[in-house]
């Protein structure tokens, strides 16, 4: 196979690359040469356009982008189109369910993966345990449950067949290994289900957290009834900025977008003194 690899000019830049020779791989290098500065610098997961464009280019089978400490990967098919952290845990359980070696009854995940993924899962008869956002949330709700696959859908994968934490690489040479048992192209491979619609908007707050206001409360109620059995609202505080992270998603997109967009404007509605 000819792989290109992204190491994000980051910590996996000599072994991802020298892993994958040694399987057999033709191997295209991509931000591989670190120099104290440049991780993440336009490459890696976190902006996987130079992958894809580097797939299209070279004619690869797919590429493989990690970031720059190397616990988190994407995938690009051979046209050069993303796969997230969704269609890799589904892959990896779909695989290890077969053969047995998915352990625990469940997949872990965060509030944030896609409910075409839950979907799927059941449809192994496996479940679908959700996390706060956070590998370390994934990780702990992993050693509760037993489970030895968790992830997020911005490709985190913890296996913990072989690692206590996140490794990107371990999560590839899993994807790797199902493309070549199969022998299909990875647009075929690592595609097993349709994401239902989903957006998640920022709402910028000043003073005090609008999330625990009556108005917003309330709005929150409403908005769960008009989605209730058809979708899922998740509201979260973000961690580092002054923000209110809205996600809604639905099979239905019109009204995925009237449930944003109400509560939204609830949100904004809110001015509270600092």
């Amino acid at each position: 196979m000819k792989i290109v690899i992204d190491c994000a000019n980051g910590s996996a830049y000599r072994v991802a690359p020298t892993a994958l020779w040694e399987l057999g791989a033709e191997v295209v290098r991509v931000g591989c040469e670190p120099d104290g500065v440049n991780i993440n610098a336009g490459c890696g997961s976190t902006q996987p356009a130079a992958l894809c464009e580097a797939v299209v280019r070279h004619g690869a089978h797919l590429g493989i982008a990690l970031d720059g400490d190397a616990d988190r990967v994407l995938i690009a098919d051979e046209t050069g189109h993303l796969i997230d952290g969704d269609q890799l845990l589904a892959l990896i359980a779909q695989s290890w369910a077969r053969e047995g070696r998915l352990v625990g009854g469940a997949v872990v995940a965060t509030v944030m993966s896609n409910l075409g993924l839950e979907r799927f899962l059941e449809s192994l008869n496996v479940g679908l345990e959700r996390t706060a956002v956070g590998d370390r949330y994934v990780v702990e709700r992993m050693r509760e449950r037993g489970a030895n696959v968790g992830g997020e859908q911005s490709g985190h994968m913890v296996l913990t067949d072989f690692a206590t934490t996140g490794d990107g690489l371990i999560a590839a040479l899993q994807v790797l290994a199902v493309l070549v048992e199969q022998g299909r192209p990875a647009s075929e491979v690592c595609r097993l289900f349709e994401p239902w619609p989903q957006v998640l908007r920022n709402v910028r707050y000043s003073g005090a957290c609008p999330l625990e206001t009556p108005s917003v409360r309330e709005r929150q109620k409403e908005v769960e009834q008009l989605l209730a059995g058809r979708g899922r609202l998740v509201l979260r505080r973000s961690g580092t900025e002054p923000l209110v992270r809205v996600m809604v998603e639905a099979e239905d997109s019109a009204l995925v977008e009237q449930a944003v967009s109400q509560m939204c404007e609830s949100l904004e509605q809110v001015t509270l003194p600092a």
